[in-house]
Order: structure tokens, then C-alpha cells, then sequence
């Protein structure tokens, strides 16, 4: 059975693994903690894991709590080094809240703090995944939240949007929920008069990028509408359904799936494992620019050869993940490199049989095979 309305997100025929991703502005209030709101939210996980779901809960706040701890303003966002001292003290007393809140419903937490690079690498996502089935299957939940505390800019996914759906392909979920500030995705700025909700979305286009609005507005947290769109199309690939819905309301999965309030993006279709972690990937390390013709025969699923590249650009090693694009600028697909940027750029445009000449040794049949190469 596959996920085709809200209420399968409480199913556990459809939706038997479910990663419900919590925002910073739900969990930490001007007040401090909002610990009524959590307990109700814990009610409905434990509820969901009486009826025979796991649960997977990506939560964020420890910043937001460390920083009130600490008295730092901007929320803890002043800088990198505020979030890293404010992420170290808010942590423990996150991690030490969902323990306890937990607990009184006679389930174990577990905590896994996550960096980008964990996710990026293969061998280091592979250890996750293994690490998140074995917590399921012993009847642990557990709960995630980016490493902040030892993440720099250029290693943090930066919002647990995008988090949430990487742990859902790693955890092999069914689905994912996005619990924010907002009912879902509208058609404009939900300020703006006539603006209507949309209850379901397959597959995110540009138009439907067009709808998002960037920030968060709570001004606590790091995602917007921009990153949970990221999310979807992360989710997708991976043929997992994602919900977003708003988490400003008691017992909001409840208020999700029973009234059916909020925006379900249901993919279109569904990558291979390796695939789906590749077209997932956040860091790419250079791009490939190609002709037309090379852009209609990826789009039959040929690999990419030498001859339709037309520009390099970055610095990559074989192996590497790096982006193909069109000449207007559009990604066509992701894949591993089998030649370093320098061997790239000396054999773009060249035919098979040249080089041979030019690499001083047999060149290998593409740049980019489409075995290691997704589609988006």
C-alpha cells in the first residue's frame, strides 16, 4: 500500500517507519522550553509506537535552548562560534528532556548528533543506516539533531528540513513529517489576501519553488519554505512522502492526519538506494557543463562522455560527486566524476578514439557513468 492521503501518515499498514522532524520555534518559546507542548507531542509518538509504528524524531532547539541558557542574543546565531557554545550546552538539556518525556511513556530515547559530512560520505551514511536500524528494531526512538556544536558552515546541512529527509532515506522511512510554524505550502505568502493551501503536491517543479517564501517566522529557527521544498525533493528520490503541517496547535500529527490539515508531497518516482543518496547530496564538488545533444541522450539514460562537455568547472577528484548542467544554467543530474577536473578539461569535446593520446593511458567508456548517475 502506498501513502496517498495525510491520514496514511498514522497508518501503520502504509506508513510503518515515520521520521516527524521538530522545529525550533514549536520546542522553544521567549519563555523557555514549551514543555506542555512537547509532552502532548510525546503522547502522540507514544501513541503512534503503541499502534505499531516506529518513530524517528529530528529535533531541533538545541541552539535556541542554549542560547537563553547562556544569554546570548541573535538566538545564538550572532555567529558560528555563538551557535557551536550555545548548540554544546542546549543539547544536553534537549537530549536529557526527550529522555524524560519519553520515559514516562516506558520507550528509550537515543541520541544521534549528525553532521553533513556523516550523510555525504557513503561508507559514513551506510554506518548510520545501520546504527538507526538496529535503535528500531531494539524499540528504541530515536532523535537526531545536527552536530552544531563541531559543524562548521561548510560541513552543516544548516536546517533540519533537509536533515530530516536524509535520515528518512538513511532510516529507509515511509514518510516524513515537518512540523513548523506554518499549515504547509500555499500558493503565495499566506499573508497576502486569497492565499489558498495546497493540500497535495507531486513533485516539486519550479513553479511550485516559485510559491516559497525564504525565512522562518519565528525568527528562532533556520529552515523556510525554501528548505522544506529542498526536503521534498530530497524525500522524492528516495520514494518517500513528506508532509509539512503546522505544529502551532496541541496534538499537531493528530490535527495532520485526522483533519487532514497541511501539504503532502507524494513522489513521482523512486531512485535505487545509491542513487537516491547521490541525487540527495548537498555538497557537490564541481559541475560539468554540457551540449544539447549530450543533454537529450542523459535524458534517454546514456552515460556522459567526453565529447558533449563543454566547460569544467571546481576542483574534483575521480570519484567525486559533482553536478551536470545544461547551457542555461539548469541541473540536469548528479554523478561521480570517473576523471579528476584537470583530465576533464583536457578531454572535453574529444571523441573516444583522441583520447587515448591525450591521458597517456586507455580512457575509461564516460566521464560519468550512468550507473553512477542519477537523473533530478
Amino acid at each position: 500500500m502506498k501513502i496517498a492521503r495525510l491520514s496514511d501518515l498514522a497508518d501503520v499498514a502504509t506508513c510503518p517507519r515515520l521520521v516527524v522532524k521538530v522545529g525550533s520555534s514549536l520546542l522553544v518559546g521567549k519563555q523557555g522550553v514549551r514543555r506542555q507542548w512537547i509532552e502532548a507531542l510525546v503522547a502522540e509518538i507514544a501513541a503512534a509506537r503503541a499502534r505499531g509504528q516506529q518513530v524517528i524524531v529530528v529535533s531541533s532547539g538545541a541552539i535556541a535552548l542554549g542560547a537563553a541558557r547562556l544569554g546570548l542574543d541573535k538566538g545564538g546565531r550572532g555567529s558560528l562560534a555563538d551557535a557551536q557554545a550555545a548548540a554544546a550546552v542546549g543539547q544536553i538539556a534537549l537530549s536529557g528532556l526527550w529522555a524524560e518525556l519519553l520515559g514516562a511513556h516506558g520507550l528509550t530515547a537515543a541520541q544521534l548528533l549528525l553532521t553533513l559530512e556523516d550523510l555525504e560520505d557513503r561508507r559514513r551514511y551506510l554506518n548510520a543506516t545501520a546504527t538507526l536500524t538496529r535503535l528500531l528494531d531494539a524499540g528504541a526512538v530515536p532523535v537526531i539533531n545536527e552536530n552544531d556544536s563541531v559543524a562548521t558552515q561548510e560541513i552543516r546541512f544548516g536546517d533540519n528540513d533537509r536533515l530530516a529527509a536524509r535520515v528518512a532515506q538513511a532510516a529507509r522511512a515511509d514518510a516524513v513529517l515537518l512540523l513548523s510554524d506554518v499549515d504547509g505550502l500555499f500558493d503565495r505568502n499566506p499573508a497576502e489576501p486569497g492565499a489558498r493551501l495546497l493540500p497535495e503536491v507531486r513533485g516539486v517543479t519550479p513553479e511550485i519553488h516559485a510559491m516559497a517564501t525564504g525565512g522562518s517566522s519565528s525568527g528562532m529557527g533556520s529552515g523556510g519554505m525554501t528548505s522544506k521544498l529542498q526536503a521534498a525533493e530530497i524525500a522524492e528520490l528516495a520514494g518517500i512522502a513528506l508532509a509539512i503541517a503546522s505544529g502551532l496547535h496541541d496534538a499537531p500529527i493528530a490535527r495532520a492526519t485526522d483533519e487532514g490539515i497541511g501539504t503532502l508531497f507524494l513522489p513521482r518516482r523512486k531512485a535505487g538506494a545509491r542513487k537516491a543518496w547521490l541525487g540527495g547530496r548537498l555538497r557537490l564538488k564541481g559541475a560539468l557543463v554540457v551540449d544539447v545533444g549530450a543533454a537529450n541522450a542523459l535524458s534517454r539514460g546514456s552515460s556522459l562522455l567526453a565529447a558533449g562537455i563543454t566547460a569544467v568547472e571546481g576542483q574534483f577528484q575521480r570519484g567525486d560527486a559533482v553536478a551536470i548542467r545544461d547551457g542555461e544554467g539548469k541541473v540536469l543530474a548528479h554523478g561521480l566524476s570517473e576523471y579528476d577536473a584537470d583530465e576533464c578539461a583536457r578531454l572535453q569535446g574529444t571523441q573516444s578514439a583522441d583520447q587515448a593520446a591525450l591521458l597517456g593511458y586507455a580512457p575509461r567508456s564516460a566521464v560519468v557513468h550512468r550507473d553512477q548517475m542519477v537523473l533530478l
